[in-house]
């Protein structure tokens, strides 16, 4: 009997999460970077190991690819031992997902649809006859496509046939790993989050102080590059969503409270260093990044309105719009207005100083 994706494994004796743990030791990592790596909330990972919550079908789909191991072995119910070596590491191409053998949970299969390849007698999984696994594994691939298309048209524009069609793969694939629509915004969501924070902490380790680590920070977030602009168009649909949606909303709350904090320390380290004012941190980075949000929307709808002549908010329109380099300037116009410490007078000279003696008359004159 088939399981849904978003059905709950039981799993009262711990031997499943017991497993993960094994598979999260292999690879290498913290389970908080094992989380990023499934794209999954790095809470409810950990509840799921500690027993208070049960994984779901698709989440063990997202870690036994994750883990280069079947989900035969995972739940205990094929032949498959422990891999002896260690799986692939993020970014470095793994196996693709496979089912197991009944009774394991398989994805469900929309009519018409060839059937998700299943594994073999002895348990290991057999791949489909795709000839390289996609980088990253299937669910990171699903998860940028759908990232990529969203940003293009919106996410209630996005089918799953789509995104389906651009991974090469069948609509029971997508929800093999992500049982539904709100499953995948969340996903997308959750790895522009992952990407815009580790792209944070990438550029501003060298910063030689806090202005220049502030002034970096609004460089990532002005939208000039079109990953840049892919992300800031991801999270519009965020935007729209979290006031409608329970699980969105928290992601968005989460998202904030942690930017904001970031900001704040930044602001914070810079009265300490004496190149800010002695400024609220909080409240001032409360009002930067409203600023940024509200000038980013502005860029791109000026970009939308750059789409070419004779269409609605053509070039004319664009013209007038807010544009990256505007956005930036105003940026660090309020930087530097708001926070930015005046600069210490610079001591006088030593001819300034000293004030010259008076001359002398000679006879001559």
């Amino acid at each position: 009997m088939q399981q849904e994706p978003g059905s709950r494994i039981p799993d009262s004796a711990g031997d499943v999460a017991a497993r993960v743990r094994e598979v999260i030791a292999q690879v290498g990592c913290s389970q908080r970077e094992f989380a990023r790596q499934i794209v999954m909330d790095p809470s409810k990972l950990s509840r799921s190991l500690g027993g208070s919550r049960r994984f779901t079908v698709a989440e063990l789909a997202r870690i036994a690819d994750a883990g280069g191991v079947d989900a035969a072995w995972l739940l205990g119910t094929g032949a498959a031992s422990a891999p002896s070596a260690a799986p692939p590491r993020s970014g470095a191409p793994v196996p693709a997902p496979v089912t197991a053998t009944a009774p394991v949970p398989a994805p469900r299969t929309a009519p018409g649809e060839a059937p998700v390849p299943a594994t073999g007698a002895s348990g290991r999984g057999v791949r489909g006859a795709r000839a390289e696994a996609p980088r990253g594994g299937r669910p990171l691939q699903i998860v940028r496509e759908t990232v990529r298309l969203i940003a293009e048209r919106g996410f209630h524009s996005v089918r799953v046939s789509d995104i389906a069609e651009a991974c090469a793969t069948s609509t029971a694939a997508i929800h093999y790993h992500f049982p539904g629509r709100a499953e995948l915004l969340e996903a997308a969501v959750r790895w522009c989050m992952d990407e815009d924070i580790a792209r944070r902490a990438a550029h501003v380790a060298d910063a030689a102080d806090a202005a220049e680590e502030l002034r970096q920070l609004v460089e990532l977030q002005t939208p000039r590059t079109a990953r840049q602009r892919q992300q800031w168009l991801v999270w519009l649909d965020l935007w729209a969503e979290a006031v409608r949606s329970t699980a969105i909303g928290r992601l968005h709350v989460d998202y904030y409270r942690q930017w904001r904090t970031t900001v704040a320390e930044v602001v914070r380290r810079g009265v300490a260093q004496g190149v800010f004012r002695p400024v609220d941190p909080e409240g001032s980075a409360l009002r930067l990044i409203a600023l940024i949000d509200g000038l980013a929307a502005q860029v791109l709808a000026a970009a939308a309105g750059e789409r070419g002549p004779g269409e609605e908010g053509g070039a004319d329109t664009a013209s007038a719009g807010t544009s990256p380099q505007e956005m930036r300037s105003a940026l660090l116009a309020y930087i530097d207005a708001e926070l930015s410490a005046p600069a210490a007078p610079s001591a006088p000279t030593a001819s300034a100083a000293v004030p010259r003696p008076p001359r002398v008359p000679t006879s001559a004159s």
